[in-house]
C-alpha cells in the first residue's frame, strides 16, 4: 500500500482528481466550515479565508505529520461572489448574469505542515451567451447543483466557455502550479 503523502480537507471529487493528476497518494478528511462571507468581506479574502479555515479544520482532525491542503473557490461578477447555487432560480439567476461576459475565478490554497502557506490563483473566464432554455436544461441535467458560479468548466459547462485567461485546474477547484509549489515547501516534490 502507498504511503500518503497529503491529506485533503475537502470532500470534493474534482480536487482529489486534479491530485491524483500529479500521482500524490493522499486522503481525504471531510470538513465542515460555515462558507457564509463576512460583510464587506472581499473575493480575495473570502477564498483565503475559506482556504485556511478548510486546512485549519483538516490538521486538527489528523494526528499525521503529513501537509493538509485546503482549497476554496469562488466565481466572482460585478464584484459579487457567487457560490454554490441554493436552489434552480439561484442557478438560473447566476447564469444570466454571467451569459456573454467575463467574470473572475479566484481558488485559494492553504498548505500547513511544518508552517501554514497560502496562495491565490485568478483566472478570468470569458462565456459566449446562454440562453433560458439551455440554461434550464444544464440545471435539469444536474451538473451545476454544487459548483461555485453553478457551472462545472471541466463538465459540460464547458460549453459555455469562450476562453479563459489564467489557471483551468484553479477553476476546477485546485491550481496545480501554486499547491504544488507550497508542497515542494514542505518537502513534497512533485514530478512532471
Amino acid at each position: 500500500m502507498n504511503q500518503i503523502l497529503v491529506y485533503l480537507a475537502s470532500r470534493s471529487p474534482r480536487r482529489r482528481e486534479l491530485l491524483l493528476q500529479l500521482g500524490l497518494t493522499h486522503a481525504c478528511i471531510p470538513v465542515d466550515v460555515d462558507e457564509t462571507p463576512l460583510a464587506g468581506e472581499e473575493p480575495r479574502a473570502y477564498v483565503q479565508r475559506m482556504a485556511q479555515s478548510k486546512a485549519r479544520a483538516g490538521r486538527l482532525a489528523v494526528s499525521a505529520a503529513r501537509p493538509v491542503i485546503g482549497a476554496d473557490t469562488a466565481v466572482v461578477c460585478e464584484g459579487r461572489i457567487l457560490g454554490k447555487p441554493a436552489d434552480a432560480d439561484d442557478a438560473l439567476a447566476m447564469l444570466r448574469l454571467l451569459s456573454g461576459r467575463e467574470h473572475r475565478v479566484l481558488t485559494g490554497v492553504t498548505v500547513i505542515g511544518a508552517r501554514e502557506q497560502s496562495a491565490i490563483s485568478e483566472t478570468l473566464v470569458h462565456f459566449r451567451h446562454i440562453g433560458p432554455a439551455e440554461a434550464a436544461a444544464y440545471w435539469a441535467g444536474g451538473e451545476p447543483r454544487d459548483k461555485a458560479g453553478a457551472y462545472a468548466i471541466q463538465g459540460r459547462g464547458a460549453l459555455f466557455v469562450e476562453r479563459i485567461d489564467g489557471s483551468y485546474s484553479g477553476v476546477v477547484g485546485l491550481p496545480l502550479f501554486e499547491t504544488a509549489a507550497l508542497l515542494a515547501c514542505e518537502g513534497v516534490t512533485v514530478i512532471a
